[in-house]
């Protein structure tokens, strides 16, 4: 008996029979448990758990290898009363049985039978994928998916799709199994359920099958139903359920089709166990975070690369190849990729551009779009990561060009991801993108209601340029925008624009509260006011304009649009080609264009009237001569016509001015300075612009690093070994285990050998390893010159080979380096040639053993030692004795007449001052009796701490049989090892020259 199986005879003496007369009975539920490394312990524990009486069939998907007989329904037997059957081509699926797939096959089902297909051989299918994604078609909200303990990311995608189609899934708690790759890969998803230890999954598993039917919100809020109390309360329910997602998400739901939000709604009542509509209402006022879970699960992330093959086949030849043809290297490509969940259809796209200009050998400048409503969805698209179960995808040859291995996961290049710009952007509130060349939204407008569907479809209109190219999915149409586009496939949902959009968006479209997304519209962009009827007009500003005077003038709401046209105003405004807008700006003469901006934005920031100075309309310096007969000196008053229906407006007034008109009492401004003042304004705007999209790239691009830099940890057992090693060995668990470890090992140690091997190749030095009996293990191919070596020496104690370095002491010395565990150093060279080597002898110990091992390098130094021996020449030959020093003050080098001067002096201090000496302290010792020792000590001590760049002083140097007088110099080096030139000159004739009485 088992405490966690919930529900009544959870365990029975017998095991349940199917009477083999008995037509098949159709399970309950179809529970998949997918497996891989690992998965053994965790599967024997959930079988344990399960009620034999459950009415669900249990099917069990592995990762097994084909060259091995399984002995898992022997195994997972011992565990559960319930039949354990392995599985056979079109066998039934019964209830209160578990199904096991058999080595070497794919497994599928087809309505309630078990479908096989042989598995490729080396082939890296996901056999989890390729079930769940079946199961959950077939079997919808009665399918339940579960990821036990296995490497890799299989399962990933299959638990996607049951989440799409309304089945439940859990997964094992990641520190609860002993490989966590499979239930972390399905846990990022953000879409699986519950997250349990394998001891806790069972009692889980037969609530959610044995529970009750509870209330259906779909039943209680269809049109059709009869209108009662328990209606209109379910329906009030479902609208503040709705109404709290938009305050929450910013999506207002009530414009998706009610089939799918209610569907999502009850998935998530049978997850968290919640009968009543009106419950689950209080319990998403409670808890935040199950908000965010069901607006998230509304809007399930389902895609793939290159959904649909067929139709990106048409998209590429009928498509992308043209717009690149047509294109220059470096002019644009535009496209906007909306609704694109988690990126694949975008990195689809822009895959197939790249390839496109190689093909063609041309390189325009791509831009790709790629929005969607889902915050989450944006950052794991911009991620560019994906589990392996895109191999099944994407060609190898793609995923080689375009993407990297990481661990389980493949990781967009950068080639790739630098073309694909992700944000969020909501279709059906926030403006669109402009000027595209291509939009793709597919598989987004079917979830919309007809409304939503008409308004996100003129966005994507309005969004297009002449002649561009619209992409559909399979169920969605045009509806009445048909006839501004050509069909170039029907099949594919493939249009080209024939009549680009012409009316005015109209972005308030949603009645309720607007969270807005972060997109705003442009300013030609936002939404114009209701246009006034012309006796609002004319009783509006009747009396201005006869305060005002007859001249002729235009009324022009707070967006410069024309509204009201008063007298004559040809002579200043014309109708320009192209596009028909009310835009004054698009309106008046050239000349006349920054004048008037200027004027709206000074009146419009001090509210009064403003006049510009005197303009020319008329001879050789005007840009543009009027297209009716005009006067030749005009001048522009804009007045503040106050608002109206809270609008506010403004009234554009033409004076003509006579030549002999020298009137001045009206308040002149001048424009060029509001010009400059205007532009000024308008270029700090766009500084700030540009800050903060450049603060808002690095955020991005800072996130997209974060993102990426994953774990990179590889697991080195193979996953089907692995599986077989657990059926084939699980009676000795322990050792099936020690196998892996093993296994693991081997693998490190071929990986160390290999690096070893291909690092002495590189390094290209004379290397040797011999044991702790001085044996030679290994050796370079550099060493074999050096000690004659050939393969059949590996084994022979070094000491019975011969060599040609003159170094009688060498086994000497390792045997003495073995015993002090010291590192030791030599310079030696060869008795062949010329050539000199420094040899290093250092002792290791081998881990987990007692036994030690020594590794021996030499390193050519040839060239170093004739560079020495050129540079002792050089400073034999001079005439001064001269020393160099180290940092410490140790001599590194002599001349010739620094030898002969301390021998000539019989001096204590100068006879202890050679190579492999510190001079330092020989002064210092000097300096106790000495006083010119002191200040030399002094002197050289500050230059080779950095504290003096050089020192000098004179001293007496008599020998025996003359007096004599030197001069010292210290210069320090300035390398990368500091240190000091020391030289002594004898002055002792200039120095008799100045004091004759010495």
């Amino acid at each position: 008996m088992n405490s966690m199986s919930p529900g009544p005879n959870l365990q029975t003496d017998r095991k349940p029979d199917q009477t083999a007369n008995a037509p098949p009975v159709r399970p309950e539920y179809l529970i998949a448990i997918g497996a891989s490394a690992g998965g053994l312990d965790a599967l024997e524990k959930l079988v344990a758990g399960l009620a034999i009486d459950s009415g669900a069939a249990f099917v069990i998907i592995q990762h097994l290898s084909p060259d091995y007989k399984s002995m898992m329904d022997t195994l997972l037997s011992r565990h559960t009363r319930m039949s354990v059957v392995v599985v056979h081509d079109n066998m039934p699926l019964l209830p209160n049985r578990i199904h096991l797939i058999p080595p070497g096959s794919l497994m599928h089902v087809d309505d309630d039978r078990l479908r096989l297909t042989p598995k490729e051989p080396r082939v890296n299918t996901l056999p989890v994928d390729v079930f769940f994604q079946s199961a959950a078609r077939t079997w919808g909200n009665r399918c339940v998916g579960v990821i036990l303990s296995g490497t890799g990311s299989d399962g990933t995608r299959g638990i996607l799709t049951i989440n799409e189609l309304g089945g439940f899934s859990i997964a094992q708690e990641p520190s609860d199994a002993a490989f966590d790759g499979m239930p972390r890969s399905a846990i990022s998803t953000g879409l699986v359920d519950e997250v349990l230890p394998v001891e806790s999954i069972p009692a889980r598993l037969m609530a959610h099958v044995l529970r009750g039917a509870f209330e259906s919100v779909g039943a209680a809020t269809r049109s059709d139903a009869p209108v009662t109390s328990d209606k209109s309360t379910s329906e009030g329910a479902l609208a503040g359920i709705l109404h709290l997602l938009h305050q929450l998400t910013g999506v207002d739901f009530r414009e998706y089709k009610p089939a799918t939000v209610v569907r999502r709604i009850e998935r998530r009542m049978t997850v968290r166990q919640v009968s009543d509509v009106h419950d689950y209402l209080e319990l998403l006022k409670d808890d935040r975070t199950e908000a965010q879970t069901l607006g998230h699960e509304i809007l399930i992330p389902v895609t793939s690369f290159f959904r649909d093959v067929d139709a990106f086949d048409i998209l590429e030849s009928q498509i992308i190849a043209p717009l690149v043809a047509n294109r220059q290297s470096g002019q644009p490509i535009r496209v906007w990729c909306a609704g694109v969940s988690t990126g694949e259809e975008a990195y689809s796209i822009a895959l197939l551009f790249l390839e496109a200009f190689e093909k063609q050998k041309r390189w325009p400048s791509l831009k790709i779009f790629a929005t969607d409503v889902n915050q989450i969805n944006v950052e794991n698209a911009a991620s560019g990561s994906y589990p392996e179960s895109i191999e099944a995808e994407i060609s190898p040859e793609r995923l080689s060009r375009f993407f990297q291995k990481r661990g389980h996961r493949y990781v967009v290049k950068s080639e790739l991801r630098q073309t694909v710009v992700f944000a969020r952007h909501n279709l059906l509130v926030d403006p669109p993108f402009t000027r595209m060349d291509l939009v793709v939204c597919r598989n987004t407008l079917i979830y919309f209601k007809p409304q939503a569907q008409s308004s996100a479809l003129r966005r994507l209109h309005y969004a297009l340029t002449q002649d561009a190219h619209l992409f559909l999915g399979p169920s969605e149409s045009l509806a009445e925008l048909s006839t501004d586009f050509k069909i170039l496939s029907a099949r594919f949902k493939l249009w080209q624009v024939v009549r680009t959009a012409t009316s005015p968006l109209d972005l308030h479209r949603q009645s309720g509260p607007q969270v807005r997304t972060g997109v705003q519209p442009p300013r030609l962009m936002q939404p114009r006011p209701a246009r006034l009827s012309k006796s609002a007009i004319d009783i509006g500003f009747e009396s201005l304009l006869k305060s005002f005077g007859p001249p002729p003038s235009v009324l022009v709401n707070a967006a410069h649009e024309l509204v009201h046209v008063y007298g004559d105003v040809s002579p200043f405004l014309r109708i320009r080609d192209g596009q028909v807008s009310l835009d004054i700006s698009r309106m008046l003469l050239e000349p006349l264009i920054p004048i008037v901006s200027a004027l709206f934005f000074k009146c419009a920031r001090e509210s009064d009237a403003i006049s510009s100075d005197v303009i020319r309309l008329h001879g050789p310096l005007a840009k543009e001569q009027p297209p009716h007969p005009a006067p030749e000196l005009v001048r522009l008053t804009a007045i503040p016509a106050g608002d109206l229906d809270g609008i506010n407006y403004m009234l554009l007034v033409f004076e003509t001015i006579d030549t002999s008109d020298t009137d001045q009492n009206r308040l002149s401004v001048d424009v060029s300075q509001e010009t400059a003042d205007r532009i000024q304004a308008l270029e700090h705007e766009l500084a700030m612009t540009r800050e903060n999209l450049q603060a808002t790239i690095e955020e991005l691009e800072t996130a997209n690093e974060e993102l990426q830099a994953t774990n990179e940890e590889m697991m080195a057992s193979n996953e089907e070994l692995q599986s077989s090693n657990e059926e084939l060995q699980s009676v000795n668990e322990e050792l099936n285990t020690v196998n892996a470890e093993y296994q693991e090992k081997i693998e490190i140690l071929n990986r160390i050998n290999a690096d070893l091997d291909n690092l002495t190749k590189v390094v290209a030095t004379s290397t040797l390893f011999v044991d702790e009996t001085l044996a030679l293990v290994r050796f370079s191919e550099e060493a074999a010159s050096i000690f004659r070596l050939r393969e059949t020496d590996l084994g022979r104690p070094l000491g019975d080979l011969n060599h040609s370095l003159d170094y009688s002491e060498l086994m000497q010395d390792l045997s003495r380096t073995l015993e002090t565990g010291a590192m030791l150093e030599k310079r030696v060279s060869s008795t062949l040639d010329s050539r000199h080597f420094v040899i290093r002898m250092l002792p290791y110990n081998i881990p987990s053993t007692a036994a030690r091992g020594l590794v021996i390098s030499l390193v050519e130094i040839t060239e170093l030692h004739q560079a020495v021996e050129r540079l002792q020449n050089v400073v034999d030959a001079l005439a001064e004795s001269v020393a160099v020093l180290d940092e410490n003050g140790n001599i590194v080098m002599v001349n010739d007449a620094w030898i002969r001067f301390g021998q000539a002096n019989g001096n204590d201090t100068l006879m202890r001052s050679g190579p492999g000496d510190n001079y330092l302290e020989a002064c210092q010792d000097a300096a106790k009796t000495d006083t010119a020792a002191r200040q030399a000590y002094d002197g050289i001590r500050k230059v080779l701490t950095g504290q003096a760049e050089h020192f000098q002083m004179t001293y007496p140097c008599h020998s025996p049989e003359t007096r004599r007088w030197f001069i010292m110099y210290a210069n320090r080096l300035h390398s990368d090892q500091s240190g000091a030139v020391i030289s002594h000159i004898d002055i002792t004739g200039a120095y008799q020259q100045k004091q004759p009485d010495l």
